[in-house]
C-alpha cells in the first residue's frame, strides 16, 4: 500500500474478516475452501495486505454470516484500491467544470481503453506486479467516470499526432484505441483535437503535456505529471501561463472536425 488512508482501511477490512470467520467457528484453510480462495490469501486479506475483491467479500459473509456487513465495505475497498494521487485526482474532477488536457506520448488516460492502460503500464520499468497493472488499470477506468455525471463537465483534449500512430499493444489494440477516440469524440460534452507533426513552426506545447481543472468556485488548477512525479499547480500566476498555452495550443491544433477526420484517415491507414 502506499498511503496510510488507504492502509487503514484494509486493516481495518481485514480485522471485521477476521473477527466473522473465527465468530463462525472457521479456521483460515476452512474459510478459503469455503469462499475458492487459498489460505494465504485469507490470511493476506485478514492482515491488510492484500485487498480483496468484491467477490471475496460477498462470498465471505454468506458463509460467516455477517449478514451484509462484509459486503457493505466494498465501496471503501473499492476507493482504496486505488493510488491516492488517483483519489486525489478523481475529487478533484467531481468538482470541475472544465478540464483540458494536452498529451504527447500516449493516448490521455481518459481517453484510454482498458487494452491500452494495460499495454501501457506493462511496459513500465521495473516492471509492475501483475496486480498492481490490474489496480492501476481498474484506476484509471473509474475515472472515466465523468463522462457520465449528471452535470457533465466541459472536456477538451488535444493529442499529438504521433500518440495516434503509436502501436501500443500493438495494431489491434491501437486500432480499437482509435474506434474508441471517435466513438468518444461524439459526445456532446468533449471536444478531440489532433496537433498534426507539421506543426513545427507555432507549436505551444514544447515544454510538456499537462492537465487543466476550473472548479465550480471559479479557480483553475493545473496537474502535470513528469517521470516519479505528479503535481498539483495551484499558483494562480502559474496556472494562468498553463491556460494560455493550452489556449494557444488549441488554436494551433486541427479544429474539431478536421480532427475527427484525421483520426478516421489514420484508423483507415491502419486497416
Amino acid at each position: 500500500m502506499e498511503d496510510e488512508e488507504a492502509e487503514a482501511v484494509l486493516r481495518a477490512v481485514g480485522r471485521q474478516i477476521k473477527m466473522w470467520r473465527e465468530a463462525a467457528g472457521m479456521r483460515q484453510t476452512e474459510l478459503g475452501d469455503a469462499i475458492g480462495y487459498g489460505e494465504e490469501m485469507v490470511s493476506s486479506v485478514e492482515r491488510g495486505r492484500r485487498i480483496p475483491k468484491p467477490d471475496f467479500l460477498d462470498k465471505a459473509d454468506e458463509v460467516t454470516g455477517a449478514g451484509g456487513k462484509l459486503s457493505a465495505m466494498k465501496e471503501d475497498v473499492e476507493r482504496a484500491r486505488y493510488p491516492k494521487n488517483v483519489r486525489d485526482l478523481a475529487k478533484l474532477e467531481d468538482e470541475a467544470i472544465e478540464m483540458g488536457a494536452y498529451s504527447n506520448h500516449h493516448i490521455h488516460g481518459l481517453l484510454q481503453t482498458p487494452e491500452y492502460a494495460q499495454a501501457l503500464y506493462a511496459m513500465r520499468r521495473p516492471a509492475y506486479s501483475e496486480d498492481e497493472i490490474d489496480r492501476l488499470v481498474a484506476a484509471r477506468m473509474a475515472r472515466k467516470a465523468v463522462f457520465d455525471r449528471a452535470s457533465r463537465p466541459l472536456i477538451t483534449f488535444v493529442q499529438e499526432e504521433v500518440t495516434l500512430r503509436r502501436p501500443i499493444g500493438g495494431t489491434m489494440v491501437l486500432r480499437k484505441q482509435l474506434e474508441h477516440l471517435l466513438e468518444i469524440g461524439q459526445l456532446r460534452n468533449v471536444i478531440i483535437q489532433v496537433m498534426p507533426t507539421d506543426r513545427d513552426e507555432e507549436h505551444a506545447g514544447m515544454a510538456g503535456p499537462f492537465r487543466l481543472l476550473k472548479l465550480q468556485k471559479g479557480k483553475t488548477l493545473g496537474h502535470l505529471e513528469v517521470q516519479l512525479h505528479s503535481r498539483l499547480v495551484s499558483d494562480p500566476r502559474e496556472a494562468q501561463i498553463l491556460e494560455m498555452r493550452y489556449g494557444m495550443i488549441r488554436s494551433q491544433a486541427l479544429s474539431p472536425r478536421e480532427s475527427q477526420a484525421f483520426i478516421k484517415k489514420v484508423l483507415g491507414e491502419e486497416t
